[in-house]
């Protein structure tokens, strides 16, 4: 069974009953997809990600090397200071270690900071 030939019936019925007529939107662009400058290979496993909440793993220590910062920036107590600079220190060591192992592949290379711009880093 072919089904791109019933899915186009459909839609050509659909035409013709008018049913397109008053769609929101209608006339104006489409939205910009923000993963455009992603890989074509990369893309689909970061729109997953995307729709489960969930940040790739070098955006979510890069999230919480910022919150440690801030922490460490709050902290009046030296021995809490003390702590929020070795997390700080073990995940930025964690980020570069991961940094480096991509830095390998051309397509990390080629659109990393369109990423962390899209991102918001």
């Amino acid at each position: 069974m072919d089904f791109g030939n019933i899915i186009e019936e459909k839609i050509k019925q659909s035409i013709a009953r008018g049913d397109f007529e008053n769609l929101p939107g209608k006339g104006k662009p489409l939205p910009k997809d923000e993963l455009a400058y992603v890989p074509d290979e990369m893309r689909n496993s970061y729109r997953i990600l995307k729709n489960a909440h969930m940040l790739p793993e070098e955006m979510q220590l890069k999230k919480e090397i910022v919150e440690i910062e801030d922490l460490l920036a709050c902290s009046n107590d030296p021995e809490q200071s003390a702590y929020y600079k070795r997390e700080l220190s073990e995940k930025r060591l964690r980020f570069n270690i991961m940094m480096e192992k991509r830095k390998s592949s051309q397509a990390f290379k080629q659109y990393s900071s369109k990423i962390h711009r899209q991102l918001g880093f």
